[in-house]
């Protein structure tokens, strides 16, 4: 029964350390996101690319 329970708890404590990453890995995204669009919307107009790859 003891071994169940630290089954258990281990499952639970990696559910939420995984939600926490992936709550993490959107906001990073959205942040990317709004810098992107920003610099495409400040250089868009002249044609050059603000990135060099």
């Amino acid at each position: 029964m003891p071994a169940l329970l630290l089954v258990l708890l281990v499952i639970l404590v990696l559910f939420v350390l995984g939600f926490a990453v992936v709550k993490f890995l959107i906001w990073v995204a959205i942040i990317l996101a709004i810098i992107w669009l920003i610099g495409f919307f400040v250089r868009g107009a002249e044609g050059a690319r603000w990135y060099r790859w």
